[in-house]
């Protein structure tokens, strides 16, 4: 079993960038695929990223392909989430997600942290 934690979140203006970090608890961290969700006011949550355990597969949503970055640090059990070009619409709860494959982490993680708060002003 795996715990996630996020952090990083916050206030930014549209254009900039923020860096989500979301560190995971348990010594099979290494095995875990890895992802990150959304949830926009009013809107269901949503699949942002996705990267394999060993960090040479990755998966992105359309909506954020070429402005967003995923990617891990398995030496310090951490995923990370590099987000540049940030639009109003990006705002959300973002949420840090662990499953066995990357497949499962796209379309139904079993593992969540308790999300980060992202917001994009205009």
């Amino acid at each position: 079993q795996v715990q996630l934690v996020e952090s990083g979140g916050g206030l930014v203006q549209a254009g900039g960038s923020l860096r989500l970090s979301c560190a995971a608890s348990g010594r099979t961290f290494s095995s875990y695929a890895m992802g990150w969700f959304r949830q926009g006011p009013g809107k269901e949550r949503e699949f942002v990223a996705a990267i394999s355990w060993s960090g040479g597969n990755t998966e992105y949503a359309n909506s954020v392909n070429g402005r967003f970055t995923i990617s891990r640090d398995n030496a310090k059990n951490t995923v990370y989430l590099q987000m540049n070009s940030l639009k109003s619409e990006d705002t959300a709860v973002y949420y840090c997600a662990a499953d066995v494959s990357i497949s499962t982490v796209v379309n139904r993680p079993n593992y969540w942290g308790q999300g980060t708060q992202v917001t994009v002003s205009s």
